[in-house]
């Protein structure tokens, strides 16, 4: 038994192998109102730097997010805005500092990486770093900061509202 060619067929094939890896390479998308779940969170029992409830606006190359805060029974909100190709972006810090910071993609396209330095102005420096996974529709965002005053680390579980 021959069997023909068929264009058509090869072209269908090849196309749908392209989507599905297109699909495996893309980056998760974040987007969405997440609140804070402090039970399934390991947050610093003294000082923790969790935000009650974030919004993620992310947009292909573009990351947008917005974190709700209360401190001291004082609401505040950060926003900081990043590209997610590794270049440097600079966003508000503290008390008119800068922040500048850099996020990337892991390999595998699951962990967003964000890495930060800002600073303080007095010759002090706080470098961070967090990780941001997206997993059965559950957002964990583990933080760790590092200055002159000593480190910093929690693990921050977000759910969608």
């Amino acid at each position: 038994m021959k069997m023909k060619f068929n264009p058509t067929g090869l072209r269908m094939l090849l196309t749908f192998a392209a989507a599905f890896l297109t699909l495996a390479l893309t980056a998760q998308d974040l987007s969405g109102n997440w609140k804070l779940n402090t039970s399934k969170s390991k947050l610093n029992a003294e000082f923790s730097m969790a935000p009650g409830e974030v919004i993620i606006k992310h947009d292909g190359n573009n990351l947008t997010i917005e974190r709700h805060h209360e401190f001291q029974g004082q609401a505040f909100t950060v926003n900081d805005k990043f590209t997610l190709d590794g270049k440097e972006c600079i966003n508000e810090g503290f008390q008119g500092t800068k922040k500048k910071s850099t996020a990337s993609w892991s390999d595998d396209k699951k962990t967003l990486t964000i890495k930060s330095s800002l600073d303080m102005g007095d010759g002090g420096m706080v470098k961070t770093t967090e990780t941001l996974t997206l997993e059965a529709g559950i957002l964990t965002m583990v933080s760790a900061a590092s200055s002159d005053w000593g480190d910093f680390s929690e693990t921050q579980v977000f759910e969608k509202k």
